[in-house]
C-alpha cells in the first residue's frame, strides 16, 4: 500500500467523524429544544395525573387507608385546605415529590361513592396550577359472625342482606373470635377443656395455631385495629394451685414469621395485675387495663411508663378512631381522653327516658345510651337512644318485652350499630359452652343515621364487635 493511499484514507475518516459530529450535536440540540419546550408546555398546563391509587375494600374495613395521586412533576405542599372529600369525612393530606396523599381518619361508609378533589396543585418551582380529582365507590360491607349448634359452631361470612352467607370456619367448639384486616383469629375448646388460639386467612384457609402460655383458658380475645396484634386474658388449667396464674394478660402477634413466638405478657407494676376488663387503645400500643383491685391503668408494651387513671367498675367502651374511653365510676359513667387523662362528665339524659345501663362512645362525640325502664326491680322496657353531646336523645332501638339485649357493637364507619338480643329469655336456655350464651340469638343491624333495621342475623359475635358479649 502507498503512502498516497494511506493519507487520502485518514482524511476520508476524518470528514466522517467531523460530519458525525456535527449531526450528532444537531440532533442533541433538537433534542433540547423539544425537552426545553416539552417542559414549557408542562410547567404551563401544571401538573397532570398519571396515577390514582386507592384500595376501596381496606377503605371501609379500617382506619387510615389513603388515595394516592401521582403526576407529572414534583409538587408544593398541599395543604388540608386545598382538599375537599366528598361526602364529608375526616382526613389528613401530605405532599412527597410528585405525589400527594390523602388519609382518612376513619373507615368510609360502605357502597358510596365518594370523591377527592385538590384545587390549586402547582409544581414546586411553580407555573400554572391544576385541579385534580378522584371518584370511587366502596364496596358493600361484609362482616362475619358466628352460630353455634349442636353438631358444631361455625364462623360465617355474610353481607347485610343477610341471604348469601359463606361458612368459612367451623369447630367442635368455638368461645369467640376476632376478624383484622387480613386474618381470623379463633378460640376454640378442645375435649379437654383447653383453649386454643387458631389464626386462618379471611377465607378461612391456611390455618395454624398461635403459641399460648400453656394449657389453660383463654378468654376477653381482642384485637388491635391496625397491625397485626392480638390479646387475651389467660388462666391455667390448674388455676386454684400455688403459683397459677389467673386472668392474667398477654399480646401476641399475627405475623407468620413470629407465630412461633411466646406471647408477651403485660404486667402492672405496684399492684394486682389480674385484668377484669381492657382494651386497645385505637393508634398507638398502649392498653386500658381495669384489673381485680378496681385501678384503671394505661400500660404500654413497649416500655412506657404506665398511667394511673383512678378507679372504675367497668369499662364501656373506646371510640373508633379516637383516644375517648367511656368507664363506668361508682358514680356514673365518665368520659377520658386517653392522650391527655383529661375527665369529662357526660350530659345526662331526660330521666323520662328511663335509667343508663351502658354507654357507647362514637368517634364524632356522640353516645349510644341503653335505657331502661324500670317497675321496682322489673325491666319494662329497654331502648338504646343515640345522644348529642348536649344530651339531646333520639331512639334508633327498642327491645321487645321479654326479650333482653346482650350487647351493643357500632361498625367500624359509625354507620351501623349491631345489637345482640336474646329472644323470649325466660325459655331460652344457655349453651354448654365456657362463654354460655343463650341458644337462640340474633344480631339486629341498624342505621343509625335513621333507625331502619338492615337485617336480623341469627348468631352473635358480629366481626365489628371489640370485645365477645358479657352476661
Amino acid at each position: 500500500m502507498s503512502t498516497d493511499a494511506g493519507t487520502r484514507r485518514a482524511r476520508t475518516r476524518r470528514r466522517r467523524s467531523r460530519a458525525f459530529l456535527v449531526a450528532f450535536a444537531a440532533v442533541i440540540a433538537v433534542l433540547g429544544i423539544v425537552g426545553l419546550a416539552g417542559a414549557a408546555v408542562t410547567t404551563a398546563q401544571g401538573p397532570r395525573v398519571t396515577r390514582v391509587s386507592v384500595d376501596p375494600d381496606a377503605a371501609v374495613s379500617a382506619a387510615g387507608s389513603r388515595l394516592i395521586f401521582t403526576t407529572t412533576q414534583s409538587l408544593a405542599e398541599v395543604s388540608p385546605d386545598q382538599v375537599s372529600v366528598s361526602p364529608a369525612t375526616a382526613f389528613t393530606v401530605d405532599t412527597s415529590g410528585r405525589s400527594v396523599g390523602v388519609r382518612f381518619a376513619m373507615p368510609l361508609w360502605d357502597d358510596t361513592e365518594y370523591t377527592v378533589t385538590i384545587a390549586d396543585v402547582t409544581g414546586v418551582g411553580g407555573g400554572a396550577s391544576t385541579t385534580i380529582t378522584k371518584s370511587f365507590l366502596t364496596p358493600p360491607l361484609q362482616s362475619y359472625i358466628l352460630q353455634r349448634g349442636s353438631d358444631g359452631d361455625t364462623i360465617f361470612r355474610t353481607d347485610l342482606a343477610g341471604d348469601a352467607a359463606v361458612p368459612v370456619f367451623t369447630d367442635a367448639q368455638i368461645e369467640d373470635f376476632r376478624a383484622t384486616a387480613g386474618y381470623l383469629v379463633v378460640s376454640t375448646m378442645d375435649a379437654d377443656g383447653h383453649s386454643h388460639l387458631v389464626v386462618t386467612d379471611l377465607d378461612g384457609q391456611n390455618q395454624r395455631e398461635l403459641t399460648l402460655p400453656g394449657e389453660g383458658i383463654l378468654s376477653n380475645l381482642q384485637s388491635a385495629d391496625r397491625g397485626n396484634l392480638v390479646g387475651y386474658t389467660f388462666s391455667d388449667a390448674d388455676v386454684g394451685a400455688p403459683g397459677a396464674r389467673a386472668s392474667i394478660l398477654f399480646t401476641a402477634s399475627l405475623a407468620e414469621a413470629q407465630q412461633g413466638d411466646e406471647p408477651t405478657q403485660v404486667t402492672r407494676t405496684g399492684g394486682d395485675s389480674r385484668v377484669d376488663d381492657w382494651r386497645f387503645v385505637p393508634g398507638t400500643d398502649s392498653l386500658l387495663t381495669l384489673t381485680y383491685d378496681g385501678a384503671l391503668t394505661l400500660v404500654s408494651p413497649s416500655g412506657g411508663a404506665p398511667v394511673a387513671l383512678g378507679n372504675a367498675v367497668a369499662i364501656t367502651g373506646i371510640a373508633r378512631g379516637s383516644t375517648t374511653v367511656v368507664v363506668e365510676r361508682v358514680d356514673g359513667p365518665v368520659a377520658i381522653d386517653l392522650a391527655t387523662a383529661q375527665e369529662a362528665a357526660l350530659a345526662p339524659t331526660d330521666k323520662a327516658l328511663g335509667r343508663v345501663n351502658s354507654v357507647i362512645p362514637l368517634a364524632d362525640g356522640q353516645t349510644l345510651r341503653v335505657l331502661a325502664q324500670l317497675d321496682g326491680f322489673t325491666v319494662r322496657s329497654t331502648t338504646v337512644h343515640l345522644v348529642d353531646e348536649q344530651g339531646a336523645a333520639r331512639p334508633v332501638f327498642s327491645v321487645e318485652p321479654g326479650d333482653t339485649l346482650i350487647e351493643t357493637c357500632v361498625s367500624p364507619s359509625g354507620r351501623y350499630a349491631a345489637f345482640l338480643v336474646a329472644p323470649e329469655a325466660a325459655d331460652n336456655p344457655y349453651d354448654g359452652h365456657q362463654l354460655p350464651l343463650p341458644e337462640k340469638l340474633q344480631t339486629h343491624v341498624v342505621s343509625l343515621a335513621d333507625g331502619r333495621e338492615q337485617v336480623a342475623l341469627a348468631g352473635f359475635d358480629i366481626s365489628w364487635c371489640q370485645t365477645p358479649p358479657r352476661l
